[in-house]
């Protein structure tokens, strides 16, 4: 939702004579205190009657922005914005797009088929495969993408620049993820801090008062929202929080070994939760360790997974944790892409995870 923005004055902040860049629509609607949606819409003259909700007053902000920035629309993007061929992109920064029901990113993929049906719109897929995935660089490195008419991306790690540069040209985009780094890109996602927070709960309730998070040692927004909702739930609960309640492992496999956890567990640890990722490593390396510290689940000490298990771990004892609702926010990924596509300003609220009981969590074992 747009903020409201002092008025732009004709002749005010004019592009700099020593500029070799074209200006960009990003520019003219932060100036003009618009969407970049409604400076698409204003500066396209479409005759198709979707700018007619938009005032005359506005209208003439966006333009006296665009006059005084000497913005001039790119001919070839104004082609391409004009043609509308009902095609949604879809495009993973993976080496392979996930097409495996066992794959994480599935469930995403089948809501978002099933929303884009429902719209009336195809998709073409895209994948990271042909551009160096989420490596990929240049300014070149994502232009196959606007043979859509917008376009879903979905990815831990993306090319920011690369995607800053389709939302400073006004293409719609969408990022099924929270992304707020990135100034201006649409994005959808699950609330998980509210999830992790309520996982915390769940333990301080059956009596744990020391828990320790397992996570991968990276700054990707899903894992500081878990964090951010772990910390929140020892708070809440009265439990402190430390450097100690948090363990990022940049391997965990490695890093998270059966002496370490027996040396937590004789610390008086009585309760671990990991994040999930695409890759399951921390939950993984957590279920490892601990069995092979010949310790047992809930009896000997209590485990929690903030996400739903990998697949190819999915079998008894189901872990205590939450359920991404991968389908619906598929579905709503979709639906704001599709209001994107149509020049409506539009966002999505955070999509609820449903709190899992699962069979790993029971009341510590009281010492000796």
């Amino acid at each position: 939702m747009d903020q409201p923005k002092k008025r732009a004055k004709p002749g005010r902040n004019p592009a700099p004579a020593s500029r070799t860049s074209r200006p960009r629509q990003a520019e003219v609607a932060g100036l003009a205190g618009v969407s970049q949606a409604t400076v698409s819409l204003v500066l396209s003259a479409r005759g198709d009657g979707r700018a007619a909700a938009i005032s005359e007053e506005t209208r003439q902000r966006v333009l006296d922005a665009a006059r005084s920035l000497g913005y001039v629309p790119d001919p070839a993007a104004r082609r391409l914005a004009a043609a509308s061929n009902n095609l949604l992109g879809v495009f993973s920064f993976t080496a392979t797009f996930p097409t495996d029901v066992q794959h994480s990113y599935y469930p995403f993929l089948v809501g978002v088929e099933q929303e884009a049906a429902a719209r009336g719109y195809d998709l073409v897929l895209f994948t990271g495969s042909s551009t160096g995935g989420a490596g990929a660089t240049g300014p070149d490195a994502l232009s196959r993408v606007r043979l859509a008419d917008g376009c879903l991306f979905l990815g831990r790690h993306v090319p920011r620049a690369e995607l800053k540069r389709l939302v400073a040209d006004g293409f719609p985009v969408v990022h099924l993820g929270r992304r707020e780094e990135l100034e201006g890109l649409a994005w959808v996602g699950a609330d998980y801090v509210s999830a992790s927070r309520e996982v915390v709960a769940h333990l301080a309730e059956l009596g744990h008062r020391r828990i320790v998070l397992v996570r991968e040692d990276d700054d990707a927004p899903p894992s500081t929202d878990r964090q951010q909702g772990f910390l929140d739930g020892l708070a809440a609960a009265g439990i402190a929080g430390g450097t100690g309640a948090v363990l990022r492992c940049a391997d965990p496999a490695r890093e998270l070994t059966a002496p370490r956890v027996r040396a937590l567990v004789a610390d008086g640890v009585t309760a671990f939760v990991a994040e999930e990722t695409d890759t399951g490593a921390a939950w993984r390396a957590l279920n490892a360790a601990v069995r092979e510290a010949g310790l047992s689940c809930p009896g000997d000490v209590s485990l929690g997974l903030l996400g739903s298990p990998p697949a190819d771990l999915a079998a008894r004892p189901v872990p205590m944790g939450f359920d991404i609702p991968r389908h619906r926010l598929g579905a709503a990924a979709v639906r704001l892409l599709a209001a994107l596509v149509a020049g409506e300003e539009a966002r999505e609220p955070l999509v609820a995870c449903e709190f899992r009981a699962g069979e790993t969590a029971g009341p510590p074992v009281p010492p000796p």
